[in-house]
């Protein structure tokens, strides 16, 4: 018997396989304005961190400013790329099926970028009226606001939530809002996210056992 009332799914890394691909775009774009670094260390540099802290990454190590519509290009370049590279993440639809208790997306991506990508994996159906942005209420990870505003929103404490995260400042977010959090780990991150509280699994079936699907 599960022992939670609601499941709050991260989008990015979560339902939907993204941050590879934002990685990818934030390293073609650094590195057109000077800034040498590999693909592996792009992702370890900017999957799961707030878009504010990524500017000031690339920022800091780049010669002169950024360029004021830097912003803006990105989000046009990963629109794009997400349009013919986005996938689900594998196993996700599959565990959607089995929930039975009420479930909702909180991220720090807008609105409209949380709903076009759900849309692009066949999800959006699934989420309808229960996304939940950092951007409607100004409030982003680590802090818990996103996480409590989901919540509150669904109508549960957040003793009665689990959340499913893939980021440190995910994670820091949930813990600190006092929820139970299972976070999609790789090998490397598994000790990691362990420290800061969370529960790690690496794929959807060990996930779907620990829900107790």
């Amino acid at each position: 018997m599960e022992d939670y009332s609601c499941i709050i799914f991260d989008s990015d890394g979560v339902l939907v396989d993204s941050e590879t691909l934002s990685a990818r775009v934030f390293r073609e774009m650094a590195m057109e304005l000077g800034f040498e670094m590999d693909f592996e260390s792009a992702v370890e540099q900017f999957a799961g961190i707030s878009m504010k802290e990524n500017l000031q990454f690339i920022q800091d190590n780049i010669r002169g400013s950024l360029p004021e519509d830097f912003e803006e290009k990105f989000r046009q370049r990963t629109y794009e790329a997400f349009k013919t590279d986005l996938r689900a993440v594998e196993g996700i639809h599959e565990l959607i099926e089995k929930v039975k208790v009420p479930f909702c997306v909180a991220s720090s991506g807008p609105p409209e970028k949380i709903s076009l990508n759900l849309e692009l994996v066949n999800l959006l159906d699934r989420f309808e009226n229960r996304i939940f942005s950092s951007y409607d209420i100004q409030s982003w990870k680590p802090e818990p606001g996103i996480f409590l505003h989901a919540a509150k929103e669904m109508g549960f404490r957040p003793e009665e939530c689990v959340v499913i995260e893939d980021s440190s400042p995910g994670i820091r977010a949930a813990v600190a809002g006092g929820f139970k959090v299972y976070a999609r780990a790789r090998e490397k991150d598994r000790q990691h996210f362990k420290s800061l509280g969370a529960i790690p699994f690496e794929d959807m079936s060990v996930l779907e056992k620990l829900l107790a699907l």
